[in-house]
């Protein structure tokens, strides 16, 4: 039986069926987000790759996902206001 069938064999709820196709969509965009962030602010900040991170490259990268992440949140916002 797959995820989107129901064990009496009826056809699902909608309401359900779409609130797990966005709770996967969102699970999908965030790894996303976390796999790009980290990619990007990797490079960025780690210009010699060791056993650890010296405190610049720490303090970069934090400062990195930072503005990462409120840059996502002010063109989000623009999207959205926009569409209204």
């Amino acid at each position: 039986m797959d995820s989107f069938s129901s064990s009496s064999g009826s056809p699902p709820n909608t309401e359900a069926l779409m609130d797990q196709i966005k709770a996967q969509l969102a699970q999908a965009y965030a790894q996303e987000f976390l796999e790009t962030v980290g990619n990007k602010c990797f490079a960025k900040c780690v210009t010699k790759p060791g056993s650890s991170l010296s405190g610049s490259e720490s303090s970069c990268i934090s400062r990195c996902v930072d503005r990462y992440i409120e840059a996502t949140g002010i063109v989000s916002r623009a999207l959205f206001s926009s569409t209204r």
